[in-house]
């Protein structure tokens, strides 16, 4: 079963931010990490999951309703480490590239879904290949138009279909050419393990998310590889790699 950082380091730290990547790279044979991209005000690639500040910062409103200069105002408590800011994908990247240049992967999932931000897909496939580890990168959206941008823009790009039931990923895979990667929730495997045979199918969870005290548990990752499951990607995965 292959490990990815769910935003990162995202239980013992706050999530998307330069310090949750920085410990996801401390973690021995991680595969990869994800993360979340939005654009700004002034059409700026931040970091951030919610399309508002509110969960995460002491500000309010929209994320698309700040400028960049004005998103870095905002504060992400981290407890005793350095407070924490919202990080331009241009940011993470200077921490992430060297790693992506020998072999590991990076998910970046467009938040289009609720509101479809114009020409993020062009900005980040341009990025992307401006910083050269376009191989390293898998792309993955609620949002079947931004996945279908994408593609268009990039024809040799790698796309997860994201989707709660792994079923629905799969009818969004119609007609999506040398695409094999599903992104379903780990509670949507309604398909059969023969179904599945010959994809990626990256189960992804939700809660436990910093602030939240670690639970101690461990989930038993064997049955979703017996359901066809070959990643997953995970808030705590320092657990489950040490």
């Amino acid at each position: 079963m292959k490990i990815w950082a769910h935003r990162g380091c995202s239980q013992r730290y706050p999530e998307n931010t330069i310090l949750a990547f920085e410990k996801a790279m401390e973690v021995e044979r991680l595969t990869g990490i994800e993360l979340d991209i939005q654009l700004t005000k002034d059409k700026e690639l931040v970091v951030i999951h919610d399309e508002r500040v509110d969960r995460t910062t002491e500000g309010i409103g929209f994320v698309r309703d700040y400028t960049l200069s004005e998103l870095k105002k905002l504060h992400i408590y981290a407890d005793i480490n350095p407070s924490q800011s919202i990080p331009t994908m241009d940011e993470v990247l200077d921490v992430l590239e060297e790693r992506l240049k020998k072999g590991m992967l990076l998910n970046i999932e467009l938040k289009t879904g609720m509101y479809p931000y114009l020409g993020i897909e062009e900005r980040v496939v341009e990025l992307v290949h401006k910083r050269r580890v376009e191989h390293s990168i898998i792309y993955s959206s609620f949002y079947a138009k931004s996945l279908e941008k994408i593609y268009q823009l990039d024809r040799e790009v790698q796309i997860g279909i994201l989707d709660s039931k792994v079923s629905d990923c799969m009818y969004k895979l119609k007609g999506c050419e040398g695409i094999r990667a599903l992104h379903p929730f780990w509670k949507g495997l309604d398909l059969s393990t023969e179904e599945l045979a010959g994809y990626d199918v990256r189960a992804w969870f939700t809660g436990h998310l910093y602030p939240e005290k670690p639970t101690g548990t461990k989930l038993d990752i064997s049955v979703l590889e017996n359901q066809g499951v070959t990643d997953i990607f995970l808030n705590e995965p320092e657990r489950y790699l040490e």
